[in-house]
């Protein structure tokens, strides 16, 4: 027995541009037995066992990183945002998606999910992702009431990614779909491992992660929120052991005048353009700065580099490599990222676009 899925994504014009893909059901036997030919039994992360659809229709992620890898595989599936479109996110993706509720969510420091609002939405399968955390206990308190299926999927790290995709698609009935995004994935990593390994020691760039209007906050060398650095062969300046899972980990100016980056990679148009444009003074005798080698995270729709971390990041990886090391990875980003674009979001962005985008 084959179901067919469709799901649809609006191209540059706002046109719909509709994709059929076959996802052969699994449980074969077990759907034929019961007479449920477009459903199949899902058993939960708390062991609840669901005659759940094939191909659902509705689909809550209970965090942006989980809606972001929701929106990839499908974005007609979701049934509600984490938080409110910001005018960035607006332009790339779809009608759907701006007409989605408000659902909330566990992101961020103390966001929650809005729960009247989701049994109103009533979604088909929740998905969720969470780290072991006492936080954690008090979700999956809160999400074993919920009368669906709930699936747990590890994005801790964006090496996780593929295989969660590869998972997805087969869960949700979008297997061909999502196979597309995980060769993708798994192509990009294995590339930036192999560059990365060929990097000498002692050429390994200096990198200042800058975060906050003042650009003194940042995060340790083994958080997630800097983790693409590592992963280009880089070298994180600020080397720690992260107090929290939300960083943002306050330095002085001094401390950061001792590491004098190579690189400076920033999370906020206000410190870059107080540093860059404006040259403040204070900032003009570092390294990176006297080298002009700060540059500005790319992030729409979603931020390339970190917060939230998304599979936007699969791109960053490319546009992080070729700044640090742009004689060992020649490539032409506007290119590679109009692509991408096309590919993960179903949008179309002309070359004067994605340079806006990619040199704000």
């Amino acid at each position: 027995m084959t179901i067919v899925c469709e799901y649809e994504y609006l191209n540059k014009k706002g046109l719909p541009c509709k994709a059929l893909f076959a996802f052969f059901v699994f449980f074969f036997a077990t759907t034929a037995l019961t007479g449920q030919s477009h459903a199949r039994e899902i058993i939960d992360m708390f062991g609840r066992r669901f005659d759940a659809p094939a191909c659902p229709k509705r689909v809550y992620g209970t965090s942006p990183p989980v809606t972001y890898v929701l929106y990839a595989i499908d974005p007609a599936m979701i049934a509600g945002l984490n938080s409110p479109l910001r005018a960035s996110e607006r332009r790339y993706l779809s009608n759907h998606m701006q007409e989605l509720p408000v659902l909330g969510g566990w992101f961020g420091q103390g966001n929650t999910p809005n729960l009247e609002m989701i049994l109103k939405v009533n979604p088909e399968v929740i998905i969720t992702s969470k780290h072991n955390s006492v936080t954690d206990n008090r979700i999956d308190k809160t999400m074993k009431t919920m009368p669906m299926p709930v699936i747990n999927v590890t994005l801790d790290t964006l090496s996780d990614y593929p295989d969660t995709l590869h998972y997805l698609g087969q869960v949700l009935g979008r297997r061909a779909r999502a196979e597309g995004l995980v060769s993708y994935a798994r192509r990009t990593l294995s590339e930036m491992a192999v560059l990365a390994a060929s990097i000498p020691a002692q050429k390994r760039v200096l990198v200042y992660y800058a975060e906050g209007v003042d650009g003194l906050n940042t995060e340790c060398d083994l958080s997630q929120h800097s983790e693409l650095i590592g992963l280009v062969g880089g070298k994180n300046v600020h080397r720690c052991q992260a107090k929290t899972l939300y960083g943002m980990e306050k330095i002085t100016f001094e401390q950061l005048m001792l590491y004098n980056p190579d690189v400076i990679v920033a999370q906020e148009k206000a410190f870059y353009d107080k540093i860059i444009k404006e040259k403040d003074p204070a900032w003009q005798n570092i390294k990176a700065v006297k080298e002009k080698r700060v540059y500005l995270i790319p992030r729409a729709p979603f931020n390339w580099f970190d917060r939230p971390p998304s599979f936007m990041r699969i791109l960053g990886l490319k546009w992080l490599m070729n700044i640090l090391y742009p004689k060992e990875y020649q490539i032409d980003i506007i290119k590679e990222a109009r692509e991408f674009y096309r590919l993960f979001l179903g949008v179309e962005v002309s070359n004067e676009e994605m340079r806006q985008i990619v040199y704000p």
